[in-house]
């Protein structure tokens, strides 16, 4: 029951001819939503404030019991035409009628609603939130909008998404980036350690080596693709290693003996 992602404009209603009905406006809201709920889609309900249609005249704007009338301005027509005399001569100038708003009728306005048909109220919208929504991402709810005037029909809805930043992973498209630290020992000869992903912890190896900043990459542990989640991206872990302000008497002299082992060496 939603969306055209990203699309449709924010424009207002059209009117119809039979009773000038308008369509309702469309609405924008802002939704918040949990960092792992874009990543893996949720349920979402919220209450919108908009124009709710009349229960007293079921939308009509009539006073309920009253009978419209056919409209004594223009007769019946909708339309009344004057004439301008010009320079080159007459000029004829069809208007809608003013009075009956180009229904051709008119009525006793319902004492709710003023003769609009609609008002103020608010609904309860339930919304599935898609997996792989980001910031800035609309989601399109037709018909829950604002209600038209006098029984036009409803606008729609633009959920605005606002997804909130998580402590800790960063998003980049459908890649995520998250840190690793490990000692520098560790960093020289090599461990498989344990990564927080949005899956839950999984084992990567570190290899001997790696350097300062390197990114290790773990395949299809990222963001799914909107509108397609068995496609996913990529989770990038920025390997940060941590080289100690102290160490001990024993660390120090073992270090010492790799340093000569390292000159000796070269």
């Amino acid at each position: 029951n939603l969306e055209d992602l990203f699309g449709g404009g924010m424009g207002g209603g059209g009117s119809t001819s039979e009773r000038r009905t308008t369509r309702g406006e469309n609405k924008m809201v802002t939704l918040n939503v949990d960092f792992m709920d874009a990543v893996f889609g949720t349920n979402k309900e919220f209450e919108v404030s908009r124009y709710e249609t009349c229960g007293t005249c079921d939308g009509s704007g009539a006073k309920p019991g009253t009978t419209p009338r056919t409209c004594t301005t223009c007769g019946g027509k909708g339309q009344v035409i004057s004439i301008m005399r010009t320079p080159l001569g007459q000029l004829q100038q069809v208007q809608t009628c003013p009075d009956c708003e180009g229904t051709g009728q008119t009525f006793e306005k319902c004492g709710t609603c003023f003769g609009e048909g609609r008002t103020r109220g608010s609904r309860k919208i339930s919304l599935r939130i898609p997996p792989g929504i980001d910031s800035g991402q609309r989601l399109r709810v037709r018909g829950e909008g604002d209600a038209g005037l006098r029984g036009g029909a409803k606008g729609d809805l633009f959920v605005q998404i606002s997804v909130k930043p998580h402590p800790e992973f960063r998003r980049e498209g459908n890649t995520i980036h998250s840190d690793a630290k490990i000692s520098y020992i560790d960093a020289i000869l090599g461990k498989q350690i344990k990564v927080k992903t949005v899956d839950g912890l999984v084992d990567m190896k570190v290899p001997k080596g790696t350097q300062p900043d390197t990114t290790l990459v773990m395949r299809n542990r990222g963001i799914p693709t909107l509108g397609n989640s068995d496609q996913r991206g990529d989770h990038h872990v920025h390997v940060k290693v941590i080289i100690p302000k102290e160490i001990s008497e024993k660390e120090q002299k073992l270090i010492e003996e790799v340093r000569k082992l390292k000159e000796e060496e070269s």
